[in-house]
């Protein structure tokens, strides 16, 4: 498989402080790696270090083949970085911007300006191409910005926090080029600390704290990493909680009681579980509010690794009523 993205034991220092200790990728091309991680684990500096912006103090790190501590301006022909706030030039128009760096990268003028008029169109920028960016909203400056960073091309494309501020229409707006240019075969690098996002993009997931990885794999194993299935049963009365968790134990069941939730939860194997449990409860004649089943989400998955307070929310998958 080919590599879009190799990191091995990469390191950056400040004197005594270590903002990335021993980071390790793999990035396959046409795919997308979720960078997660709080304030501080050391996202960005990686970012920084893979776009040649600041050297490595150890480790090795390759883009496309090329070193980019000692190939440093063939990395920056094959990347593309949009950071964490808008680079565009507010003061001058969109379409002025685009084309002051297409002729930063040397593209002749006829091309320059066909380039513009393309990623204009991509954007849906084309109105809005002759006003000062002062103008835009915070939408448009991002799909802007993204734009500025696919001039030239790029074979690998960094998005340090991309959405960040942005109101749910803009970001998925920002989600669909994501998807399309992975689709077009592009390499993506993209730090977050939105679960959902990494969930919709990320075909694989980093999950760094303290500059170190703590975890990494899809965000399936992430979960299985964490806890599969739960099922949850919830007695219309609180005192037959006791009675549920016997009813699930004679069915070869265990399960556990949750007196401040009210609820008695026990982990599902299988569908074979799951169908015995329904049976047991539906036979037993104690009445019962709900069932439901969750996995853990990736909030979760995030808080358990990091042991961040953040507040998680499950994913609900099934839900049965019981009258």
């Amino acid at each position: 498989m080919t590599m879009g993205i190799e990191v091995e034991r990469l390191e950056k220092h400040y004197g005594d402080h270590k903002a990335v200790n021993g980071v390790d990728l793999r990035v396959p091309v046409g795919t997308v790696l979720g960078l997660l991680g709080p304030n501080g684990a050391g996202k960005t500096t990686t970012v920084r270090m893979l776009a040649t912006l600041i050297p490595p103090t150890g480790g090795r790190a390759r883009v496309c083949g090329y070193d980019v501590a000692t190939q440093p301006r063939e990395v920056r022909r094959l990347i593309g970085l949009t950071g964490q706030y808008a680079a565009v030039d507010k003061d001058i128009s969109g379409r002025d911007n685009l084309y002051l760096i297409a002729r930063l990268l040397d593209l002749p003028k006829k091309r320059a300006w066909a380039r513009v008029d393309e990623l204009l169109e991509r954007f849906d920028l084309v109105a809005a191409g002759g006003k000062l960016v002062r103008e835009y909203s915070g939408g448009m400056r991002r799909r802007l910005d993204l734009a500025a960073s696919l001039i030239g091309d790029p074979k690998v494309i960094y998005l340090d926090e991309p959405t960040t501020g942005l109101d749910p229409r803009s970001r998925n707006a920002l989600w669909d080029v994501v998807r399309d240019l992975v689709a077009e075969g592009s390499t993506v690098l993209l730090t977050t600390q939105y679960m959902e996002e990494a969930e919709a993009l990320a075909d694989s997931v980093v999950v760094m704290d303290n500059g170190m990885v703590i975890a990494s794999g899809t965000p399936a194993e992430l979960r299985a990493r964490v806890g599969g299935q739960t099922l949850r049963v919830k007695p219309m009365r609180p005192q037959d909680l006791m009675a549920v968790a016997t009813v699930l134990a004679n069915a070869r069941l265990a399960g556990h009681v949750d007196y401040e939730a009210g609820l008695v939860q026990l982990p599902v194997s299988g569908p074979n579980d799951l169908t015995v449990a329904v049976r047991a409860i539906s036979g037993s004649g104690i009445a019962v509010s709900g069932i439901d089943t969750s996995i853990p989400s990736l909030d979760e998955v995030f808080l358990t690794l990091t042991g961040k307070q953040r507040g998680g929310v499950e994913d609900t998958i099934q839900f049965w009523r019981i009258e």
